[in-house]
């Protein structure tokens, strides 16, 4: 590992708060490997990590296929000899209810939203070990909260929650440190990429509004912000945490 410099990966990079974390490791000096399906937006990453003066790398990956996981850890390790932050926000969300939902549409959600996490996590221990580094998962206010109509998304993330806090404490005695936020609803294309056309998505945000007690919905900088101090030697003594970030949502009865 290049001296002095630090090396993360972030999933799920080529949009949202994925892409404003790759941004804020840039700015603090990390070297950044972005990884997502969609190489020209991780494209779009890469220009402004370089802008922000870091290295990046860009590792074009479809998370549910374990081969692609290894390769982006292996690539990592190849071109910055190591690795400290892996940061988990890859994700999907769809509707579907108990009883509409396919097991097609549930193992989808699963395989993304929660194995892929697993299994990056997993490979990644004896990298995050040598550097006594970090993960920061990437959860929602539905791993706490329960929502009709979007049942494989809530149990996914509620699967994230639970895996981040064991994580933790079996990985304690290496010292890495494993916590997770719970973003409520946050300007992104995640809904959009859901299915949600732009009509339903600009009503759901304006909707949002009520339903958030800060009033307002929340921006990916604001995640990325807290993925960081999570990340960094400002939260050493933090681990097993699944932190709310969410105006207050949580904090609500069902509107």
């Amino acid at each position: 590992m290049v001296q002095g410099m630090k090396t993360v990966i972030v999933t799920g990079a080529s949009s949202g708060i994925g892409r404003s974390s790759a941004v804020r490791f840039a700015q603090e000096g990390f070297n950044v490997v972005i990884c997502a399906r969609k190489e020209s937006e991780l494209n779009k990453t890469l220009e402004k990590v370089e802008e922000s003066g870091s290295s990046g790398l860009v590792v074009p990956a479809d998370l549910s296929i374990e081969k692609e996981i290894e390769k982006v850890l292996d690539e990592t390790v190849k071109k910055f000899g190591g690795l400290n932050v892996l940061v988990n926000a890859a994700g999907i969300i769809a509707n579907g209810s108990i009883e509409n939902t396919s097991v097609e549409q549930w193992d989808m959600m699963m395989n993304i939203n929660l194995r892929s996490v697993f299994l990056l996590m997993q490979k990644s221990i004896k990298y995050l070990a040598k550097t006594r580094g970090s993960i920061v998962n990437v959860s929602s206010v539905t791993g706490t909260r329960a929502f009709p109509g979007i049942i494989a998304y809530c149990v996914s993330k509620a699967g994230v929650d639970q895996l981040t806090r064991s994580a933790a404490l079996e990985l304690a005695p290496k010292g890495i440190r494993v916590n997770a936020v719970n973003p409520g609803v946050i300007r992104t294309n995640l809904h959009r990429n859901g299915g949600m056309d732009e009509k339903a998505y600009n009503a759901f945000l304006e909707h949002s509004k009520t339903t958030h007690p800060l009033g307002r919905v929340g921006e990916p900088e604001e995640v990325a912000e807290l993925i960081l101090f999570l990340s960094t030697e400002r939260s050493s003594w933090i681990t097993g945490t699944t932190i709310s970030i969410d105006g207050g949502r949580a904090q609500t009865c069902a509107r």
